[in-house]
């Protein structure tokens, strides 16, 4: 799974800041090579390189990334030509058209063949500052939010602290355990939404500081900006690990019910099943769940490792509820213990 290319899908009402977020995440990806897809036959700026209105046109950026301009019925062949070793992509971010319907664009994602393309979840983004009128005009908004995997509260500073909290005690009934991050000129860490090749990535559980991935100069907006850190809700990445084998129903009932404010979780696990002794690798996005069966390696240590990102994340609860994971018998389970992850494995595998 090492291999297998991301895709996050970024949608929300025009507006909202969906180019902003992207132009960010260009800029601050720490090696990341993204593979940009632009859905949308507007004007849009990204890294200074305009892309206006041009079908199958592919700009090579300074970074490394691509980027893209396509009508949603070209994805398929897009994928195909950016999930190719020589393109060199590490994840795929397709900004959806503002007034597009996320839901097909999900569709196309997990239902694309190629074996390096995976759903790398649903971001939506939201503008603070006009989302009730927006909302109103549009009721479909709201059923959008429901698919989302992240909501982004973009231009918080726009807004006063109660209206912002309204907001986002609105939204959060509305979308459940889904985390509802509150965010100003689209600044979010990427490693909230995929990996870097940075070597030095957090181990054990902290908070991640946006302090150190603001430059002075890159504040290129007419707001003040003295308070705009406080905007900010910073993520936390804390990791798992066991010795002893897991039990896949209590697993698969911990990604099915995950704790409020989880959006990712990765890793591998051991199963105390009789006879099974491959290792499981496991991807949850949202409310997406993977699992890919394959073998350990020569001399590998069999050890359950999981790490989970999240926003507002009880730590402690979250890592409580993993342990009781563990399986604490002494007679391997059944086969039929085993049927919740073959429900989250590719059909193909």
């Amino acid at each position: 799974m090492g291999r297998v290319i991301p895709v996050v899908i970024v949608a929300g009402f025009l507006g909202s800041g969906k180019t902003t977020l992207l132009n960010y995440l260009l800029r601050n990806n720490r090696g990341t090579r993204i593979g940009v897809v632009v859905n949308d036959f507007g004007s849009v700026n990204i890294d200074a390189m305009l892309v206006a209105g041009q079908v199958d046109a592919m700009v090579s950026l300074g970074n490394g990334c691509v980027c893209c301009a396509v009508d949603v019925s070209e994805l398929d062949d897009l994928f195909a030509q950016l999930a190719q070793p020589r393109s060199a992509v590490d994840v795929i971010v397709v900004e959806a058209s503002g007034l597009a319907e996320p839901r097909n664009l999900i569709r196309m994602v997990i239902a694309n063949p190629n074996p390096r393309i995976a759903y790398g979840g649903l971001v939506e983004v939201v503008d603070a500052e006009q989302f009730a009128a927006t909302s109103a005009q549009h009721p479909e908004l709201v059923t959008h939010l429901r698919m989302a995997d992240l909501v982004l509260v973009n231009k918080a500073d726009r807004v006063e602290a109660e209206a912002l909290a309204a907001l986002r005690a609105q939204l959060a009934d509305w979308v459940g355990q889904v985390p509802v991050y509150a965010t100003t000129h689209g600044r979010i860490d990427p490693g909230l939404l995929f990996d870097d090749r940075a070597p030095d990535r957090p181990k054990v559980a902290e908070q991640l500081s946006f302090d150190t991935l603001l430059d002075d100069h890159d504040h290129d907006h007419d707001h003040d900006d003295s308070d705009h850190r406080h905007l900010h809700d910073d993520y936390v990445s804390v990791s798992f690990t066991s010795e002893r084998a897991l039990n896949p129903r209590a697993l698969v009932s911990f990604l099915e019910d995950p704790p409020s404010g989880l959006f990712r979780a990765k890793g591998c696990v051991e199963f105390a099943v009789a006879g099974e002794r491959r290792k499981f690798e496991v991807h949850l996005v949202g409310r997406h769940v993977v699992f890919t069966p394959g073998p350990w390696a020569r001399g590998e240590q069999r050890v359950s490792n999981l790490v989970l990102i999240g926003t507002g994340l009880d730590t402690d609860t979250a890592l409580k509820r993993l342990h009781d994971t563990v399986f604490d018998g002494d007679t391997p389970l059944d086969e039929q213990a085993m049927l919740g992850v073959w429900r989250y494995t590719p059909s193909e595998l």
